[in-house]
């Protein structure tokens, strides 16, 4: 019997796992880096052990570490999570080799399906081996992890070199194996998975399908189980598929098969012999528990000869600090606060007030809804995403809520170009024109109760914001019958709470405050200086790194003096674990370049000065 697991993993996942030993009764350990001294996984969990030495973004990859640490806290198992080394046969084997029970699937098992290409090979399939003009487009992929990582669309040949060599780079940061290899892209396909669970006994369960078709730089977005408009034999295909697959390979454990869908023919994408970020949508529509049946599985527990029947429909979002209208660059600074409604579940690896930093993937949480229909499901979510409170870095939040409401997602006709095409108008900004107002009339309830009307005529108090990329004034009086505006009704305004009637409607807005940065229902604001520093300004064609993150090359042959195009790759930052491209702002002559590979740069930092043509 299990007494005490260890996750070999950080932040949310582990968490999770967290919360289902506690309901076991099963004592918990975290491991952290440095980086993650004070990160929740490890404030939770009932003991946590520091790995040493290691880098923040390779800590969780030192499998050695980990074991030491599992022994030291007297764990007796070891569950893997998901990423970092989940999919690592040679940990499995060192877990197993130090006498303590692995929550996962046999090493030779992960082994067979962890590679990419020999998981093909096993299903009857060829990678590409040479690329031609006729083979276009191609998707360059790692062939260890996931998650997006190593991952490049090449559309002309000129461009698989780099493609190649990035994918390399983001592998081996990400997973410890820099393996590529190259398939045919399938566009506008659907991204379907059936989620299988095995036991020592021979039993194999097909627990339904989710679709995962809505992605950003190959990395799911929303997902829901089970997959809308498959007929059932298309359901059977898979489902027949993915047991196939599981007993070639004689597993035990969760585990995932992926599929690519276009019109009622199935693509075998790859198997992942780990739990996925997914996996709540799936205990959702089962009612279920998939972390508490691995631990019954490893226990050497049979399961039912059939899997529980689903019930209605789910789906989750992933929250990420990111943001989508800058090729979803990461953000990175303090989580002030994280609440979502009642009736929706929430998975996080992050409490209010934490730091959310450089090192790792910019996933905030996962909110999951369930009902007994699909629209259902997308009407709870959208509205528990749009009632949320979150404050502070900016988030893809927006983005979720109009990705949800869409027309080609209620009805079920997305693929997984359903960004490609519509990313620009599902980010268009729509900040609150009133928020502005808001903020101002919250700050300046205190100065009233303080006499600050005049008994003549005066200029109106004037504020400055920031808001959605541009900058906002407001002007407001105050008199004796308190704070005025042009246009609008003060009724009520204090710290916390301003209420205007505009237009004969009366409307609430809660407002935060954290130094500069505020918070006005869901937009996000930041307080200006009357009188800004004129010191500050930068030189037109100026290219700021947009994420702390590090340098990890320049353009081949790129030089002070070269003429660029705008839109043409300058640079490349690496932050989180994935490569970010800086593109020149304008056409022009590249006037300075200070950035060097290998460098380390803050937000804001200038990287390259362009000056226009």
């Amino acid at each position: 019997m299990i007494t005490s697991v260890l996750v070999a993993n950080r932040g949310e996942i582990a968490c999770r796992v967290f919360r289902t030993c506690r309901e076991w009764g099963i004592r918990t350990v975290a491991v952290h880096s440095d980086a993650d001294d004070n990160a929740l996984h490890a404030r939770v969990a009932d003991a946590a052990v520091r790995l040493p030495g290691a880098a923040p973004a390779d800590t969780y990859l030192r499998g050695d570490l980990i074991v030491k640490a599992a022994l030291a806290a007297g764990a007796d198992a070891v569950h893997p999570g998901y990423g970092f080394l989940s999919e690592n046969p040679g940990f499995a084997r060192a877990v197993l080799d130090a006498g303590l029970t692995w929550i996962g699937p046999p090493p030779k098992a992960i082994e067979a399906m962890a590679s990419k290409t020999r998981a093909k090979e096993l299903m009857g399939i060829e990678p590409l081996h040479a690329v031609t003009e006729a083979d276009l487009p191609v998707l360059v992929k790692a062939a260890a992890g996931g998650g997006g990582r190593g991952m490049r669309v090449v559309r002309r040949l000129a461009d698989l070199d780099a493609a190649l060599e990035a994918a390399r780079a983001e592998a081996h940061s990400a997973f410890g194996d820099g393996e590529v290899f190259v398939e045919p892209y399938v566009e506008d396909g659907r991204h379907v998975e059936v989620q299988i669970l095995a036991d020592t006994h021979g039993t194999v369960w097909a627990l339904g399908t989710r679709d995962c078709s809505l992605q950003r730089r190959h990395q799911k977005v929303i997902e829901e189980a089970p997959a809308p408009a498959l007929t059932p034999e298309l359901t059977d295909s898979l489902y027949e598929m993915a047991v196939r697959a599981a007993r070639a390979v004689g597993y035990e454990g969760a585990g995932t098969v992926e599929f690519l869908v276009a019109g009622d023919t199935a693509h075998f994408l790859e198997m992942n012999t780990r739990l996925q970020v997914e996996h709540p949508v799936t205990e959702a529509v089962h009612g279920i528990d998939l972390v508490a049946l691995q631990i019954q599985v490893a226990e050497g527990h049979a399961l039912e000869t059939e899997p529980p029947r689903a019930r209605g429909h789910a789906i989750e979002a992933r929250l990420y600090a990111e943001d989508p209208t800058h090729d979803w660059a990461p953000q990175t600074g303090t989580l002030h606060r994280l609440a979502v409604p009642e009736g929706v579940r929430l998975d996080t690896g992050f409490g209010d007030g934490d730091e959310i930093g450089v090192h790792y993937d910019p996933m905030l949480a996962k909110l999951v809804a369930h009902a007994p229909t699909r629209a259902g499901a997308i009407r709870k979510l959208a509205g528990a995403l749009e009632q949320a409170t979150i404050h502070g870095p900016r988030t893809n939040r927006d983005l979720l809520v109009r990705s949800l409401r869409h027309a080609e997602f209620t009805t079920a006709r997305m693929d997984t170009g359903f960004y490609d095409r519509h990313l620009p108008d599902l980010t268009k900004p729509t900040p609150d024109p009133y928020a502005p107002l808001a903020a101002a009339l919250s700050d300046a309830h205190d100065r009233s109760r303080f006499g600050g009307w005049r008994n003549v005529p005066s200029q109106p108090q004037v504020k400055r914001y920031a808001m959605a990329g541009e900058e906002h004034e407001v002007r407001y009086r105050h008199t004796r019958a308190g704070l005025e505006a042009d246009g609008v009704r003060v009724v009520h305004a204090e710290a916390a709470l301003v209420v205007l009637e505009v237009d004969g409607v009366r409307r609430n807005f809660e407002v935060a405050r954290y130094g500069d940065e505020i918070h006005v229902n869901a937009t996000r604001l930041t307080a200006l200086p009357r009188f800004p520093d004129p010191t500050a300004q930068q030189a037109p064609g100026s290219l700021l790194a947009p994420m702390p993150g590090t340098v990890v090359r320049v353009a081949e042959g790129l030089t002070v003096g070269a003429a660029v195009r705008a839109g043409e790759p300058l640079l490349w930052l690496e932050a989180m674990k994935m490569q970010h491209k800086i593109s020149a702002p304008v056409t022009g002559t590249l006037a300075a370049l200070p950035a060097t590979p290998g460098q380390q740069v803050t937000v804001g930092a200038l990287l390259a000065v362009v000056q226009p043509t």
